[in-house]
């Protein structure tokens, strides 16, 4: 396993997993869709347990959901599995199907790249009302858990975290974790920055069905790799833990004693007849990982704030919609309501509108790298096309004094779609929003583990984006980018005139900021009948 400590490890991936205009046209990879990968980890020789499907939706406004603080348990707050089947469901379930002529896809609760579904969900939990404790796998394909470990096992968790509060008070614990193959059949080894991606949007999911609940949450990626990974029986060369979420508070502490953990050798469907090898996968997540508590301990904590610090005489605050004034849709109904857009209108959005997707999406993130609440390590920039009151250009978004900044007047629909790997969707939309963030102090700060980190809240806020988007009536959608070439286009704000690049090589940048996330934010077109 590489030193967390060694970043050339986490640079080598970045750089050499970037797109660029060239490297597109220069790839030979084809798809080949009959050894396309199962979209679901089946196990297939464990007993299902269904899961109610019929708790009472959550009747919190979403806008509300995705901008409440994190929850400061003051009693006991110990989810029932009506409970935990909710949570399960908005954050990773089926929530819609689609069929023609010989295919089929079920669409989930939260995005996922190239919709391929490659994170998976664990419970670790104590003893619960109508679940006894144990380790359990969320099948998504029936809607169940299936238990793999019998006990509880949340004091290894404690220990693995280094006595993250949050996790040795919960009663429940979700682990996601990634199946690699499953989204690397199509973006080969830029597949690891999609694990963070897609496990941050159904975090996104997950904090507003918890916030709705009022069951506490917190986003916990510091943990000792190994002692997870053998908890959940995975062999890390194909799928590994990214995340733990704790859900819920209980005073009393689990048992120390834990049953012995073994190796289990469950059968599992095939994912597909063969799987391709991406070495740069399974290299940045052996840098990434913590070996020890005292390599856990070390990992958390503030980090760099990626917030400008000071706001220009050009910045233009915020005209978020008031709590009356907003939509009062609810958690329930935006998230079984979001798709992703794949045709916009070009019609403008309101500057009110806008201001209330900013502000909801970023009141901060509960997680183990972000202290104090609130803080963040991305910078958000924004191409503006289409918006009443605010003129078209690019603007960055001052978080602390929530306000956005012109940087540059103009029409950039063009450079936006090229930005956007020349896809016509970041051109017809109103606004782009592009969370950056500058690696070098991160990886000061962090390690390699602090590109999971940035990735991560790179994915969860574009998640909180889609959200507040789509509980506006609005529509939305991810794309991928021209790594470089967005952090040239918003220089030398977002990359000083003086840092360019070494060598005049693509995509050995090590100066100003990189990309973790672009969210295109628009009137959606209707679709086509039959399409």
């Amino acid at each position: 396993m590489t030193d967390n400590r060694q970043i050339e490890e986490a640079w080598a991936y970045h750089d050499g997993t970037k797109h660029s205009h060239q490297s597109v046209r220069a790839s030979t990879h084809s798809l080949d869709f009959s050894n396309q990968p199962l979209p679901f980890k089946i196990y297939t020789t464990l007993p299902p347990i269904p899961l109610p499907t019929d708790p009472a939706p959550i009747t919190m406004p979403a806008l509300a959901a995705i901008a409440a603080p994190a929850a400061i348990p003051m009693e006991e707050r110990i989810p029932d599995l009506h409970a935990l089947a909710q949570v399960l469901h908005l954050s990773a379930g089926i929530t819609r199907e689609r069929r023609g002529e010989g295919w089929e896809v079920q669409f989930r609760a939260a995005a996922c790249t190239g919709a391929l579904y490659h994170i998976e969900i664990y419970l670790v939990c104590g003893d619960l009302p109508d679940l006894p404790a144990g380790v359990y796998h969320f099948g998504v394909h029936d809607f169940a858990l299936r238990r793999l470990r019998a006990g509880d096992f949340r004091a290894l968790l404690a220990r693995a975290t280094a006595g993250e509060p949050a996790v040795a008070q919960a009663p429940a614990v979700i682990v996601c974790t990634s199946t690699y193959w499953r989204n690397a059949w199509k973006y080969q080894a830029r597949a690891y920055r999609h694990c963070f991606w897609d496990t941050g949007t159904i975090l996104a999911n997950l904090l507003a069905a918890a916030a709705g609940r009022a069951l506490p949450a917190r986003v916990v990626p510091g943990f000792v790799d190994a002692v997870v990974n053998n908890l959940l029986d995975l062999d890390s060369d194909h799928e590994a833990s990214l995340a733990l979420v704790p859900l819920g508070w209980t005073a009393t502490a689990p048992p120390e004693a834990v049953p012995a953990v073994g190796p289990l050798r469950l059968e599992t469907a095939p994912l597909s007849r063969f799987e391709v090898d991406y070495p740069a996968i399974r290299a940045m997540h052996a840098a990434s990982s913590l070996a020890s508590e005292d390599a856990v301990a070390a990992w958390r904590g503030g980090g760099p704030s990626g917030d400008p610090p000071v706001a220009g005489s050009r910045t233009i605050g915020l005209q978020p919609l008031g709590d009356a004034d907003a939509p009062a849709d609810s958690v329930t109904e935006v998230i079984l309501r979001r798709g992703s857009s794949r045709r916009f209108t070009r019609k403008p959005l309101t500057f009110p509108q806008l201001s209330t997707m900013l502000d909801r999406a970023t009141r901060g993130v509960p997680a183990d790298f972000l202290d104090p609440p609130g803080a963040t390590l991305l910078t958000l920039y924004v191409i503006v096309h289409a918006v009443e009151g605010l003129a078209p250009g690019a603007y960055v978004y001052h978080r602390r004094d929530r306000g956005l900044e012109l940087l540059r007047e103009g029409n950039f629909r063009n450079q936006a779609g090229y930005l956007g790997l020349e896809q016509e969707l970041p051109a017809e939309a109103s606004v782009n929003v592009y969370c950056l963030a500058d690696l070098r102090p991160i990886l000061a700060r962090f390690g390699n583990r602090g590109y999971r980190a940035a990735q991560l809240e790179g994915g969860i806020t574009g998640g909180k984006l889609y959200l507040a988007a789509y509980a506006e009536r609005l529509g939305a959608t991810g794309l991928t980018f021209y790594d470089d070439a967005v952090t040239e286009f918003f220089s030398p704000h977002a990359a000083p005139k003086e840092s360019g690049t070494h060598g005049g090589a693509v995509g050995t940048r090590r100066t100003g900021k990189s990309v973790m996330f672009l969210t295109a934010l628009g009137v959606p077109a209707r679709r086509r009948a039959g399409s």
